[in-house]
């Protein structure tokens, strides 16, 4: 499952990491919700790669209720060939969609605790997806949405949630998105991310409204306690956004 995520990674690291146009202006994001605007590149026409807005929530082409969108936010590895909704584009509308981390909450706590993973070192990476153009029938208007691809959990998240996005290993980013290669090929792609791979942070339980959506999201409310190492002082750290990516 993924339904909050972030993404403030600053533009110029972007487009060193994923080899992408960044041209429209991107808002920081620290609580990614579903029907916002959101980071993704997709190849479409030979045109050069850039990181494109779409809304997160899938409506089908041939959707006649764009409420859809709320429904589809992720879609399962497992099914995502077989189901109507994900299936034609998975075949041919597929995306990398941009995170530096996303949410899970501990559930067998009370109040349940929100809790941030990432990757180990802390870097950006894709998430696998699939888009969708839906036509509004009445006034024509196009919107562009997409899901994010889900699949089991590994062994350090299994407490929070038994899925999980798909990140893609970024040798397999240009695999995804390359319309010459085989949908098994593709399918072979979504596996499980190295649990050894990931870290997880405590964060603040402002994150379970997604009215809120600033940098002290990222720090743990006063008096919360859990058994898990939360390296925050890392943000403060302008090295992390400094270094460069080889």
């Amino acid at each position: 499952m993924c339904g909050r995520y972030t993404f403030f990674t600053p533009p110029r690291i972007i487009e060193k990491r994923f080899h992408a146009k960044v041209t429209d202006t991107l808002i920081p994001r620290y609580n990614a919700a579903p029907t916002q605007l959101l980071p993704v590149i997709r190849d479409i026409d030979g045109k050069p790669r850039s990181v494109e807005l779409l809304s997160w929530g899938l409506v089908p082409s041939w959707s006649t209720d764009i409420r859809i969108a709320s429904k589809l936010i992720n879609a399962r590895a497992e099914t995502l060939a077989d189901k109507p909704s994900f299936r034609n584009a998975l075949k041919s509308r597929r995306c990398l969609v941009l995170a530096d981390g996303f949410y899970e909450w501990k559930s067998n706590v009370k109040p349940k605790v929100p809790v941030r993973i990432t990757c180990r070192d802390e870097s950006p990476f894709a998430m696998a997806g699939i888009w969708e153009r839906w036509v509004n029938p009445v006034s024509g208007e196009i919107l562009e949405s997409f899901a994010i691809i889900t699949v089991p959990a590994n062994e350090t998240l299994l407490p929070y949630h038994e899925r999980m996005p798909a990140f893609l290993q970024p040798e397999h980013e240009d695999i995804w998105l390359d319309a010459g290669v085989h949908t098994q090929e593709h399918l072979k792609l979504l596996a499980t991310y190295p649990a050894d791979k990931v870290s997880i942070h405590v964060v603040s339980a402002r994150v379970n409204d997604n009215k809120h959506d600033d940098a002290e999201l990222l720090t743990p409310d006063s008096g919360t306690t859990m058994n898990i190492t939360s390296p925050l002082s890392r943000y403060n750290e302008p090295s992390l956004f400094d270094e460069e990516i080889g």
